[in-house]
């Protein structure tokens, strides 16, 4: 009977589901990880939901950086982040596939390996969303002196783009919310990053921004309107640099959505 090992939408959820299967010495054809919430069920299988923990996720990297490699490891971890419900299986493939190989690092270089195919394809997918939103993303100051900024990204990218606002805004305290999958980057000036998960923001203070912000936010809309040349505008260009799911949140963009 088939065996599906169910688990959270979460590095650590996923990695521990893989270290289950890996341990009971499972093939694909004989086992399937499912993501909570994205559970398609079959007949004829049996379900286990997966005990998490910061060991089998431990346990999982260190075998994938040492067999696999340190790149190997990148595209699976941005794979992870995907919105896909067949993301796990696909990690779980590719490393299966791996261990079939005589040079196990050289495994993402086979393409034609339906499973290696899909990590890769996802990691692509997700270091792209997160490039886009490194450039995207637009802070305000609120009127405690906080830089908040929205986002509302398909995959879990806040891991990706928070080291980037950590490096350049060192001693600021900036919030980074994805409205997507309800997480925040927690930036406190001079520390740390944070990711807090399902915890709730009073909204309203949201609005409450400061005076600066409000006098540079018309500063800025006013000079992205001022050089813009009406008779060379081009629609279709800006659709392809900039697509209308990045713009609800961007300052310049702000009444044209």
């Amino acid at each position: 009977m088939k065996k599906i090992y169910v688990c959270n939408d979460t590095i650590t959820g996923i990695f521990s589901a893989i270290y289950d299967a890996w341990k009971e010495g499972r093939e694909e054809k004989e086992c399937g990880i499912a993501i909570k919430g994205m559970l398609e069920q079959e007949l004829f299988c049996e379900y286990m939901l997966v005990e998490e923990n910061l060991h089998k996720e431990q346990a999982v990297e260190r075998l994938i950086r040492k067999h696999l490699g340190g790149q190997a490891y990148a595209d699976i971890w941005h794979a992870s982040l995907a919105s896909d419900k067949d993301k796990a299986d696909a990690i779980y493939g590719t490393m299966l596939a791996a261990r079939r190989l005589r040079d196990s690092k050289k495994v993402m270089e086979h393409l034609s390996h339906p499973q290696v195919e899909r990590v890769f394809e996802l990691s692509r997918k997700v270091g792209s969303e997160a490039h886009n939103y490194k450039g995207f993303l637009r802070f305000r100051e609120l009127s405690g002196g906080i830089l908040y900024g929205g986002i509302a990204p398909k995959n879990r990218i806040l891991t990706c783009i928070a080291p980037h606002f950590a490096n350049r805004l060192p001693q600021e305290n900036w919030l980074i919310h994805d409205k997507t999958h309800h997480m925040y980057a927690v930036h406190e000036a001079g520390k740390e990053w944070v990711l807090v998960e399902n915890e709730r923001i009073q909204e309203e203070r949201l609005g409450q921004i400061s005076e600066n912000e409000q006098m540079y936010a018309s500063l800025w809309t006013a000079f992205c309107r001022t050089i813009s040349i009406e008779s060379r505008e081009n629609p279709r260009s800006q659709m392809q640099h900039l697509p209308l799911r990045y713009r609800p949140e961007m300052t310049e963009m702000a009444g044209e959505v």
